[in-house]
C-alpha cells in the first residue's frame, strides 16, 4: 500500500512540475516571437536553459557557463550585431566561449536575425530604463 502511496504521490508532484512550469515565452505573444522560442529550446536550452538563465542540462562541467539571457543588465550591454555575430559565428568571434558553437549552417540569416531579436525581448532589455 505504501508503494502505491509514493508513486501516487510522485505522479502528483511529476504533474505539478508540467503545469507550473511556464516556459520563458508563454502567453499571447506574437507568431514570430513563439517561433523563435521554439528555436531556442530546440537550440538553445540544453545550455542556455528552459528559463533561459544560463542553466541548462549541458552546462554540468563546462569551465565557462553559459550566458543568462534572462538577465537585463548583462544583456543590455550587448548590441544586437554581436548577438547576431555570436550566433552566427560562434562564441569566439565576438571574444567569448569557444564553446559556444556556430548556427550558421543550421540556421538561416532571418532565422539569426530573430534570435537576437528574441534575446532582447527575453532580458527585457528594451524596456530598460
Amino acid at each position: 500500500m505504501l508503494r502505491y502511496g509514493l508513486a501516487a504521490l510522485s505522479l502528483i508532484a511529476l504533474g505539478a512540475g508540467v503545469i507550473l512550469h511556464q516556459p520563458a515565452t508563454a502567453g499571447t505573444e506574437s507568431p514570430k516571437i513563439q517561433a523563435t522560442a521554439h528555436l531556442y529550446d530546440t537550440y538553445c536550452a540544453q545550455c542556455h536553459g528552459v528559463q533561459r538563465n544560463g542553466k541548462g542540462v549541458n552546462t554540468v562541467g563546462l569551465s565557462v557557463q553559459p550566458r543568462d539571457h534572462s538577465d537585463t543588465v548583462a544583456m543590455s550591454s550587448l548590441p544586437r550585431e554581436q548577438m547576431i555575430k555570436a550566433i552566427s559565428d560562434g562564441g569566439a568571434s565576438v571574444n567569448k566561449s569557444a564553446l559556444m558553437p556556430s548556427w550558421s549552417a543550421v540556421l538561416t540569416k532571418d532565422q539569426i536575425e530573430d534570435m537576437a531579436d528574441y534575446l532582447i525581448y527575453v532580458c527585457k532589455c528594451d524596456q530598460k530604463k
